[in-house]
């Protein structure tokens, strides 16, 4: 029996992915370092911690890791303020959830970001836990982000459904023992064999109501 919805956010409530990656080209090129088709999928659901080691050890960024994080935080934060690109229908599939279910977010964006988001949207009084993968030891496609959020919840894997986006983020809450929920994320859709790994899919946000969640 589900008792609990996780959510991600990038890519699922607020069309960040494009914001992300316009916002650390940006930072990179600046830097003269190199930014392409691999370095942006390879970076898709890693922790912040994950990414700007990357971007230092592969993308030739010569600040720290720790430096790297923070200025594209700042960033990206400064775009948020200006323009919150939250999805169709949102807000309204997290508060028709929550009428029904207990929800968390499981996301791999940095705290700050997480929680500038949500309050902004106003929907933070909606969500019994959330969790940056910077609070956990490995991002996303490992299970981690989406393990320690039914902890918080309180409740078993097998009892949560996740709703994601992305390559990662599927196989992230599968590996974990969630029932999964794919909504492909438009720009960056899933790869066919993740995709596969979802309980259902469905279109849009406005498709995802309590029937799909509990199968």
């Amino acid at each position: 029996m589900i008792v609990a919805v996780v959510f991600d956010l990038d890519g699922l409530l607020i069309q960040s992915e494009e914001v992300w990656d316009a916002v650390r080209e940006r930072f990179v090129r600046e830097r003269g370092g190199r930014y392409d088709d691999e370095i942006q999928r390879a970076m898709m659901g890693m922790s912040s911690t994950e990414w700007s080691r990357y971007l230092h050890d592969h993308a030739g960024v010569p600040e720290a890791p720790e430096e790297i994080n923070a200025e594209v935080a700042r960033r990206m934060l400064d775009a948020y303020r200006e323009h919150l690109p939250l999805l169709p229908g949102a807000v309204e599939a997290v508060r028709r959830l929550a009428d029904r279910f207990t929800l968390g977010l499981a996301s791999s964006s940095n705290r700050e970001i997480i929680d500038a988001v949500i309050d902004v949207a106003g929907l933070a009084p909606f969500f019994s836990a959330t969790v940056s993968s910077e609070e956990v030891a490995h991002g996303k496609p490992a299970p981690d982000v989406y393990l320690e959020t039914a902890r918080r919840l309180g409740a078993e894997p097998a009892e949560c459904t996740a709703v994601e986006d992305s390559h990662g983020g599927i196989r992230s809450a599968k590996a974990a023992g969630m029932r999964v929920v794919a909504i492909p994320n438009a720009t960056y859709p899933p790869d066919a064999e993740a995709l596969a790994l979802a309980d259902a899919t469905v279109g849009s946000l406005d498709d995802l109501t309590v029937a799909v969640v509990s199968g």
